[in-house]
């Protein structure tokens, strides 16, 4: 385990992909220009391929400086690259004492060439020598960092993801300003390199997990992957399974919270958001608001996320087994009412129940797919206007519409939206097996969720871990939020090397 540890703090590793088909080195020539022909034919039908020929004022020798117009800062270029090589006149034969920028790399073949281009970097080519110079110049368009917009909070931070990772991992390193940060890149992808880091802490993560994500992200031999769902996908362990199991924050302070309790972030260039592992079950119940508002207010909140869980997926599918087979549990009062609602309804409750679900589930697309100011307009009108038109022409009752809309209401309170996408599509199969069996079938079906809950795994962790007997210092922090002064200890579930994350006692006020 030290030995891990070590190598995690700090060693060289190993290139991370090492492609089947290995590309055959082609080394630089010492003639500049067919270097430059080399270049040229790299990149055909490119206009923004830019080549600066000019003569370094230092050395008298040639020099020429290739990079993409797009994605390159041109301001950088000018004052700290060509200007200081075009007017520095010291006699200083070292071109890279003569130069302002940050990092300067070298290469001395045309594919590291290729792949540094095409990542924006700035290329330097000097006549009579056979290597090259590459600079990190990258100035692609970015977007501003903005308030979330899934993930909104009352009164967290307003801080935001963006597609650059090196944005997204300086706010991360201002929640978390400690050495033990660690980060660790990646390239994945064969045709479209993305750049892959992994954040956590180095006296706090367990080892093994960091180990279990490096070999799954070395194994990935795929063209390109464009966003961190595709990416979620080919790394976690049960694909086949509705039910998330890395959580996608796109809150830095998100994210910080997790690095703190053990978890391992892993952040994707070109992607808005971070995913986090290994996760439980109750972890995508849990809120950055929880932590904002009172210890009781927080519990309420988490208590209610939970139920509004079983509501989601049970209450259309209790609904439909009652008044198809166990009408007898049914108070004599509601039954009259719900017969005198269903009496001229010509569809089976299934059919009534999957008419108004399935029309649920298409406002809700609709209005996340048309802009915003439209979308909250067809959300709430259309909602309105379908719910009463389908009453009054006797196609679905009006406990019917009840159901659904505790249900809808149910399904938006969970904050995660992968979870919540879960539940609302197992909801489907629950509903049938209800039709099929009654409350037997809801009691199978039960069973089969529970089941399949347990024998879930994230990054090789037990979704649900069951204890034996069962512990109360589990909950103190998943199915309710106790004070803080109580929580002491980081979650189980990641087997953290250091499991302390507060030693002292909380001072107590004069009130005791």
């Amino acid at each position: 385990m030290g030995f891990l540890r070590n190598f995690l703090r700090g060693k060289r590793q190993a290139p991370i992909m090492q492609q089947a088909n290995e590309e055959v080195l082609q080394r630089l020539s010492m003639d500049i220009d067919k270097n430059l022909a080399d270049v040229k034919m790299l990149f055909p039908l490119t206009p923004g391929l830019m080549i600066r020929e000019f003569e370094i004022k230092s050395t008298g020798r040639r020099g020429a400086l290739v990079y993409l117009d797009e994605l390159t800062d041109q301001q950088m270029i000018h004052h700290q690259i060509l200007s200081p090589l075009m007017q520095e006149q010291s006699g200083d034969t070292d071109v890279e004492s003569i130069l302002s920028i940050g990092m300067i790399q070298r290469a001395y073949d045309l594919n590291q060439v290729e792949k540094a281009i095409v990542q924006g970097k700035s290329v330097l080519y000097i006549d009579g020598l056979n290597t090259v110079m590459l600079f990190h110049t990258h100035g692609w368009p970015k977007r501003a960092i903005e308030e979330p917009q899934v993930e909104a909070a009352l009164k967290g931070s307003h801080l935001g993801f963006v597609e650059t990772s090196s944005q997204n991992i300086a706010m991360i390193r201002r929640y978390i300003p400690n050495r033990e940060l660690k980060v660790k890149e990646y390239r994945v992808g064969i045709r479209g390199e993305a750049g892959v880091s992994l954040l956590f802490l180095a006296d706090v993560v367990n080892p093994e997990l960091v180990l279990e994500l490096e070999t799954r992200l070395q194994s990935l031999d795929v063209d390109a992957i464009i966003n961190t769902g595709e990416l979620e996908e080919l790394i976690e362990d049960h694909p086949y399974s509705p039910f998330p199991q890395f959580i996608t924050t796109e809150r830095p302070d998100s994210a910080a919270s997790h690095i703190l309790q053990g978890r391992i972030a892993l952040i994707m260039d070109r992607s808005p958001g971070a995913l986090i592992a290994p996760v439980t079950f109750a972890s995508f119940f849990q809120s950055v608001d929880d932590y904002t508002f009172s210890w009781q207010v927080g519990s309420f909140l988490r208590l209610l996320r939970f139920s509004a869980f079983f509501i989601t997926i049970f209450l259309p599918a209790i609904y439909i087994a009652v008044i198809s087979f166990n009408f007898e549990i049914i108070p004599l009062q509601l039954l009259l009412s719900i017969g005198e609602s269903r009496a001229n309804v010509p569809f089976a409750p299934i059919l009534e129940a999957l008419i108004m679900e399935i029309s649920l589930e298409m406002l809700k697309e609709a209005g996340v797919r048309l802009p915003a100011p439209i979308g909250q307009s067809v959300g709430i009108v259309g909602a309105i206007i379908i719910g009463q038109a389908t009453v009054q022409a006797g196609l679905v009752s009006n406990i019917m519409v009840v159901v659904v809309a505790l249900t809808g209401m149910a399904s938006f309170i969970i904050p995660n939206q992968d979870m919540s996408t879960a539940i609302r599509l197992i909801r489907f199969p629950m509903m049938i097996l209800a039709f099929l069996f009654g409350l037997l079938g809801v009691g199978v079906g039960l069973m089969i969720l529970l089941g399949h809950l347990i024998s879930l795994q994230s990054l090789s962790t037990p979704y649900i871990k069951l204890s034996d007997p069962p512990k109360f210092l589990n909950l103190r922090d998943s199915l309710v939020r106790l004070p803080l002064q109580y929580v002491k200890k980081r979650p189980s579930s990641t087997k953290p090397s250091k499991v302390n994350k507060q030693e002292a006692d909380h001072p107590k006020g004069d009130g005791g």
